[in-house]
């Protein structure tokens, strides 16, 4: 129960001036998960010009003051301190119209989202935990304040934000609380796409992210309704022996936690059969096929990512491994033509794709995923040998050709050409060698 000294001296600073100051919320979560605490939050009896008075030395920021919050800047470090209030109407689904506030702890705990976010903690480490929050995080529970109807109706994307701390935490969401999000799933709708985007990507990370997936696959078409066709969808195929949905979840759930890329990989396998349930075709002896699937989801997976305003290279990282993750690698050519066009980290993440594909399909399958390996310590010898597979590794350049009498679009082709002969083995990356061959090759 240490907190952090700049913590203790803002606490400190309004007890001294006669208020009452706790921390609450997530880091005390943490503190009592015995995880460090960190982002603290700080809730007082204060009024928000109080508190401004009380840290006149400091520079203060009135973040939220219609809300009664104001941030606190100590040794450049910020702490949002919020006077206690009881919340209004919330009429945009996000944040109430008004506030009143109050000098009630209690009342202005009730109106937090989650029992394990409604504990408060003072200075001398006291508890204050009115609605069973200590028991909840003992039982690994997930559980509204008071009434989740009416939880999730003030704020939607406590629906999101539930299912989140489920897959992070590997908490279960209780039954009411529960009935509450899949009833209650349309109003997310009202929900700005960042917010939902990051809590997006930190529920794909969660350790418990396979469960949530699955039970609250309503949730995630609420958000992605183009996975929706997935649910269910039997992919009669000697290789798969899950729908296509739920190979999904399985296939993200694969994507090894800590791994450079992990994000943007755990998106791709979320999207990466996104375009199996449009290129479906049953063929005569019951089998089924997904030709031109990875083409079809990667475009699918371009505009449900540029919908929910990912950032261009994320959405541009995506789009290329899906685009390739069906694709056969068989040889060191094939290896350095790839690393060519998305470069050794995206070699490296389609390789880590591909695997976690084949983690969500038969058994048998898996026996594919070393040879996947042995592929990306190739590519990872191509590069600490700094094997050519680029224009700028060429022994020759530009200028080498304009002197032999290239001109225009006429150079970028036949650097590409040269190292096209480079990668295949067909010359050797020595500079007589690519001169002789430019000048035979001079249109």
């Amino acid at each position: 129960m240490i907190i952090e000294n700049n913590c203790r001296f803002i606490l400190s600073a309004l007890e001294n001036a006669g208020f009452s100051a706790y921390i609450v919320g997530g880091c005390v979560r943490d503190m009592l998960m015995g995880i460090p605490m960190h982002d603290y939050d700080i809730t007082t009896d204060a009024l928000p010009e109080q508190i401004i008075e009380v840290f006149s030395q400091q520079k203060v920021i009135p973040t939220g003051i219609k809300h009664g919050t104001v941030t606190v800047l100590l040794n450049n470090e910020p702490f949002e301190i919020t006077t206690f209030r009881i919340d209004g109407e919330y009429t945009d689904s996000r944040r109430p119209d008004s506030v009143v506030f109050t000098d009630s702890l209690r009342e202005d705990l009730a109106r937090r989202d989650f029992t394990i976010n409604a504990i408060a903690m003072d200075l001398n480490g006291n508890i204050y935990d009115y609605f069973g929050g200590e028991n909840d995080i003992k039982n690994k529970i997930i559980r509204c304040v008071g009434n989740p109807e009416e939880r999730f109706t003030e704020d939607a994307l406590r629906i999101l934000r539930a299912v989140r701390f489920s897959s992070v935490l590997g908490f279960t969401i209780e039954e009411n609380t529960s009935n509450a999000i899949h009833a209650l799933k349309n109003r997310l709708d009202n929900i700005s796409v960042e917010r939902i985007s990051v809590e997006l990507v930190k529920l794909l990370g969660g350790i418990n992210a396979l469960s949530v997936l699955m039970e609250y696959r309503d949730i995630i078409g609420q958000i992605i309704p183009e996975l929706i066709p997935a649910f269910d969808h039997d992919q009669h195929s000697p290789y798969h022996k899950y729908d296509v949905y739920e190979h999904t979840a399985r296939a993200v759930n694969a994507v090894p936690m800590g791994i450079d890329g992990e994000n943007i990989l755990r998106l791709t396998m979320l999207l990466h059969d996104v375009g199996k349930p449009a290129a479906y075709r049953l063929d005569e002896n019951g089998r089924g096929h997904f030709k031109g699937h990875a083409q079809i989801g990667a475009e699918m997976a371009k505009n449900i990512l540029q919908r929910l305003k990912f950032d261009n290279k994320t959405i541009d990282t995506v789009h290329e491994i899906i685009y390739r993750h069906s694709d056969e690698i068989e040889t060191e050519k094939q290896i350095k033509r790839i690393i060519n066009q998305i470069g050794l980290d995206g070699f490296l993440m389609l390789i880590e794709a591909k695997k976690a594909d084949n983690s969500a399909k038969h058994s048998f399958v898996l026996a594919e995923n070393d040879e996947f390996n042995r592929f990306a310590d190739i590519a990872r010898r191509l590069v600490a040998e700094e094997s050519c597979m680029s224009i700028s590794q060429l022994a020759i350049n530009g200028n080498d050709l304009i002197y032999l009498g290239y001109s225009g679009k006429n150079i970028g082709i036949c650097l590409n050409n040269l190292l096209d002969a480079v990668m295949d083995e067909m010359l050797a990356n020595d500079r007589d060698t690519l001169l002789k061959y430019a000048q035979e090759m001079k249109p």
